[in-house]
């Protein structure tokens, strides 16, 4: 598995991502880089891996300064949540992947069908990850531990054609999971549901 604890830090940017504007930036085995991939949505996102809680405020001053060193970029304030790992259909055997690209994929589900989602996704859901295995380098269910938009974030990691990973997600297979999924198990509205992918930079 993954670390125990992953903290999503969102810095959302003026303009498109320009790497110029971060090479005080590098990623490492613990923290990692990539700017938004979907249109219109200008993104730097840093995901920072911990396997202890208490190990957040080590970090605390650096994450702090953010802030004021990217001002001149930033269009408002960072968002962070933190992620608390929960199972894997395909494990990563890094803190953080370290592929090409990545996609969020975030879910929330009403407290009472907890349980009974967990099931399901696994019968449904994680059975589409594991048959596209040559297509996934790691798929890692997490559950919000702190967060503004709370609930499940599943963070799938992959190298290649995005066109070809995006299509198992998309064929008619997975439009009935989802379908599924909006009859039982999404609640929230509009943020109960989204996807983004992002590509790796500041390497």
């Amino acid at each position: 598995m993954s670390s125990k604890y992953v903290l999503v830090s969102r810095f959302p940017l003026k303009n498109a991502f320009s790497e110029k504007a971060f090479t005080s930036l590098k990623s490492n085995e613990n923290v990692r880089y990539y700017s938004c991939e979907e249109n219109g949505v200008n993104e730097l996102l840093e995901l920072r891996a911990f396997n202890d809680i208490k190990e957040i405020a080590w970090v605390e001053s650096e994450m702090e300064s953010m802030f004021h060193r990217f001002s001149d970029v930033l269009s408002a304030d960072i968002r962070r949540e933190l992620l608390k790992f929960v199972e894997s259909p395909i494990d990563n055997k890094k803190n953080l992947p370290e592929s090409t690209y990545i996609q969020l994929r975030h879910v929330e589900v009403p407290a009472h069908n907890y349980q009974q989602y967990r099931q399901w996704r696994d019968e449904t859901i994680f059975n589409v990850v594991r048959d596209n295995k040559d297509k996934i380098e790691s798929f890692e269910a997490f559950h919000s531990l702190i967060s503004g938009v709370p609930g499940v974030m599943f963070i799938s990691s992959f190298n290649g054609d995005k066109a070809a990973y995006k299509e198992a997600f998309t064929n008619a297979r997975y439009q009935e999971i989802i379908q599924q999924a909006g009859d039982n198990f999404i609640t929230g509205g509009n943020d109960g549901l989204y996807t983004r992918i992002y590509r790796a930079c500041c390497c």
